[in-house]
């Protein structure tokens, strides 16, 4: 690696993150550093990410420093900066993701920030199921309700280029981030947002919507409150609390879903670990056809789908 002028340690961080100028560190001073960052609390596999997605250091160069340390590599963000963003996670039970305004989705780099939901990876499940639906070809029109940080809407726009999308959010907060989103990934010009709630702002597309994707609040209020600080504290209730049992915000999607899809139009929901049967029976109870459940990454049944009949 190249020799520069400075060592990171030394390296004084501003009152915001903001990257300092490239520095050197040897694999044995990171390794120590690492060390002692854990032994200051929290979870190995969050202090890994932070290297990760703010010093380009990915788990395959850490294991190369285990292996050599004596070798140095070049970061462009001081290890003193690294500490106060670390201290600042576990102090205040900030998320890294608000803290470096960034989150690793899917192939996306998405911006994030307090309001919005960071986009979790069991999501990116939607996304496959969508295209595995549309296979045959893309839908006209498709739409993404509470679309939070628009990572579905950035998704599908990729997936569909030439369909017209839409994307809804009650959120002021979610729409900004969403368009922020949108123009970062060069898909804006493909989606229009909208503001309101679930399907009122769509009312001029009633019976168009080839296919619908949703992420709503899920989490029954009682598992809510008992949530990590780092998500309860800081994350929105507004897209995570959905009432009682966690189907508020479910049966509202539900119940309008039959005059909003068109004919043979696709819903996609994501709900609670425990909620599959009584998402399935809300579907059935509507009148939609296929109604299926899809598992999560880890196998959990996570996901329901079902299609509006064709006549």
């Amino acid at each position: 690696m190249p020799d520069v002028s400075r060592d990171c340690s030394r390296s004084t961080p501003g009152a915001g993150w903001a990257p300092d100028a490239a520095c050197a560190v040897t694999g044995t001073h990171l390794l120590a550093w690492r060390r002692e960052q854990l032994a200051a609390g929290g979870e190995s596999e969050a202090l890994d990410w932070l290297l990760a997605m703010a010093a380009g250091l990915d788990w395959s160069t850490l294991q190369h420093l285990r292996i050599a340390p004596e070798r140095s590599v070049s970061l462009p963000v001081s290890l003193d900066q690294l500490t106060v963003l670390w201290q600042r996670h576990l102090q205040f039970s900030e998320p890294l993701q608000y803290l470096l305004q960034r989150c690793s989705w899917r192939d996306l780099e998405l911006v994030v920030a307090p309001g919005v939901l960071i986009p979790r990876p069991e999501t990116e499940l939607l996304v496959e199921l969508a295209q595995a639906l549309r296979a045959d070809r893309p839908p006209t029109c498709w739409a993404d309700l509470g679309t939070g940080s628009g990572c579905l809407a950035v998704a599908l726009a990729g997936l569909w280029p030439t369909s017209e999308g839409l994307a809804v959010d009650c959120s002021d907060a979610a729409l900004r981030q969403a368009a922020r989103n949108l123009e970062r990934c060069g898909r804006r010009s493909r989606v229009q947002l909208l503001q309101g709630s679930w399907w009122q702002p769509l009312h001029p597309w009633w019976g168009r919507l080839d296919l619908v994707v949703a992420n709503p609040p899920y989490i029954p209020t009682a598992v809510w409150s008992s949530l990590e600080p780092v998500v309860r504290t800081h994350e929105p209730r507004l897209a995570l609390d959905g009432g009682s049992d966690g189907l508020d915000a479910l049966r509202l999607i539900v119940s309008g879903c039959r005059d909003a899809l068109a004919p043979g139009g696709w819903l996609l929901l994501e709900h609670h670990h425990d909620q599959s049967r009584p998402v399935l029976d809300l579907l059935r109870g509507a009148g939609l056809e296929q109604v299926a459940a899809h598992p999560d990454l880890e196998g959990t049944l996570r996901f329901a789908v079902a299609r509006a009949p064709v006549a």
